[in-house]
């Protein structure tokens, strides 16, 4: 196979036009053109007043492969396609009856258990909230009634936080041997939409994803995996230094000494069971600030200017960073095109946003966070679990600013620039549901960050026309950015540093920050897993490391 990288083609383009530009940017004829496969589609809008462009990269079959790239030696754009094909890592002997536990079923979770389960390791996946059909109604009931369920919402249940956010399937990592590629082919396979493979900010979208979710779930269990619900851990089975087991909240224990940590960024109560039974956790730097909200109408414009509304573009995103005059990285995160933002909290008595879309992405309004980086040397020194203790302070006063209702705190963004309070809403009217209650969001943050978000609003002005509006509507608080902790690995191993067996992941254990980072994450774990499996399973049959798997 041979790649191109770099075709540009103009927005309207005709499907056939795709393959008329490969032939003449190969110098071929169409005989000589055995395939193509869209590898990625993107557009440049740099000129998005004049025209704007598709690009693509494409992975084409030729007759004759040497003789053409023998003509291109040299030329970066058309270079031999690499092997993006996923190979297992180790296959589980018949015999095996250990059976390694994977806690929580997220994204992270969800990867980690499809591949054990794809490699013959059966794994048993301990969930505590729902499935997703019931969580689905859980989660309603918060934002429509007001009626809260700590165990079921949109952090606990299957799918995890991914679940009801953008469903964006696009991450900066680094990705060398293309497991992004493998998470993206088992949502397709699972019912995804297949452009999720080349377009190049690929999402799914919450309703969408309930049903991709479903059908990889019972992918697991007729591999032999086992998938428990309402099944919270309570406590680790430790013994000297190594992990024996769990507890559950039922009082069952399950034997392991495998076991995966997929839990997620709202898990503190198992946070803190980790650090009272010595498991090594850190504080990490995370960011707090608020959802802004502004009409989808405007970002488009701003973004694709006489382009906007184009059934091709879609709804337009955006990403934003300002470095404030305190020395604070203000920065927009989690941009949710045309969507609503969420009631996002899991614990009675505090209140906190997200983001969320559907596929079709056709809300009135744009809307993302507008958050503060904040360091644990800096801003909340001492224990590792002083990020968390943070987060809990600034929901308990968000609860308060919002009536004690689960209503959230708002105010209009020319108000909260001038430092005054709120009254009444203009034409930008609120997403959140249960309600927004206008007032003065001044006291709902540390001061510096509120002074950092203060400047930086009239320079996305500068940098999004409108942004800085006077009745576009910030929501508060946006706190769950990422994880406050980290439970530090090995590097080599991805076991916990000090507690062997127990195997930290995903986003709530500090390494992944998104629904393909978190995936990409649970693959990486269930390879060494998989691979310590075997390796202990030889050394308990004849004393000697046997299997080559074992050290690859």
């Amino acid at each position: 196979m041979i790649r191109i990288n770099e075709l540009q083609l103009p927005l309207d383009h005709p499907p056939e036009a795709l393959r008329s530009a490969v032939l003449a940017r190969l110098k071929i004829t169409d005989p000589e053109l055995i395939d193509l496969t869209v590898f990625k589609r993107s557009y440049d809008a740099r000129k998005k007043n004049s025209e704007i462009t598709f690009v693509y990269i494409i992975d084409v079959e030729v007759r004759d492969e040497a003789k053409v790239l023998a003509r291109f030696a040299g030329d970066r754009n058309v270079r031999p396609s690499p092997d993006t094909a996923y190979y297992p890592v180790a296959q589980a002997p018949a015999d095996l009856n250990e059976r390694p536990l994977v806690i929580g079923f997220g994204p992270c979770g969800l990867f980690a258990a499809l591949s054990l389960a794809q490699m013959g390791f059966r794994p048993i996946v301990l969930e505590r909230g729902k499935d997703v059909r019931t969580r689905t109604k859980d989660t309603w009931a918060l934002w429509r009634n007001k009626v809260l369920s700590p165990e079921s919402n949109v952090q606990f249940g299957e799918g995890g936080a991914g679940l009801f956010s953008d469903g964006k399937l696009y991450s900066q990592i680094k990705d060398p041997k293309f497991y992004g590629r493998k998470v993206m082919h088992e949502f397709v396979r699972a019912g995804a939409p297949p452009e999720i493979m080349f377009v190049s900010k690929p999402h799914i979208g919450t309703f969408r994803l309930t049903g991709v979710v479903s059908t990889m779930r019972e992918e697991i269990r007729e591999l032999g995996g086992e998938v428990r619900f309402d099944s919270r851990v309570t406590d680790f089975l430790i013994e000297d230094g190594r992990i024996e087991g769990v507890t559950l909240s039922n009082g069952e224990e399950l034997r392991s000494r495998y076991v995966v940590l997929a839990l997620g960024h709202s898990a503190r109560d198992t946070f803190r069971m980790l650090h009272a039974r010595d498991v090594y956790i850190e504080a990490k730097p995370f960011a707090v600030g608020f959802r802004i909200e502004h009409p989808q109408s405007m970002v488009d414009k701003a973004r694709l200017g006489k382009y906007a509304g184009h059934p091709e573009l879609g709804a337009a995103d955006y990403k934003l960073v300002h470095h404030a005059k305190n020395g604070r990285a203000v920065y927009s995160f989690c941009m949710c095109p045309g969507g609503t933002v969420v009631a996002a909290t899991s614990e009675p008595n505090r209140v906190v946003t997200n983001g969320m879309s559907q596929y079709s992405r056709n809300e009135r309004n744009a809307n993302a966070g507008i958050v503060v980086g904040i360091t644990p040397e800096q801003d909340f020194p001492g224990s590792p679990l002083a990020g968390v203790e943070l987060q809990e302070q600034l929901e308990s006063k968000a609860f308060e600013l919002g009536g004690q209702d689960y209503c959230a705190p708002g105010q209009l963004v020319g108000d909260f620039i001038r430092g005054q309070a709120s009254t009444t809403f203009g034409e930008v009217v609120p997403s959140y549901k249960p309600g927004v209650l206008l007032g003065d969001l001044a006291s709902a943050l540390p001061e510096y960050v509120i002074e950092a978000v203060r400047e930086a609003l009239p320079a996305f002005g500068k940098q999004i026309r409108g942004f800085d509006r006077h009745d576009a509507i910030l929501t508060g608080i946006e706190t769950r950015t990422s994880s406050p902790i980290r439970i530090k690995r090995d590097n080599l191993s991805l076991q916990s540093i000090n507690t062997r067996g127990l195997y930290p992941a995903g986003e709530g254990a500090g390494y992944a920050g998104g629904i393909l980072s978190a995936g990409v994450d649970g693959i990486k774990v269930a390879e060494a897993v998989a691979l310590a499996m075997l390796e202990d399973l030889d050394i308990s049959r004849d004393g000697k490391l046997a299997s080559p798997l074992a050290r690859t």
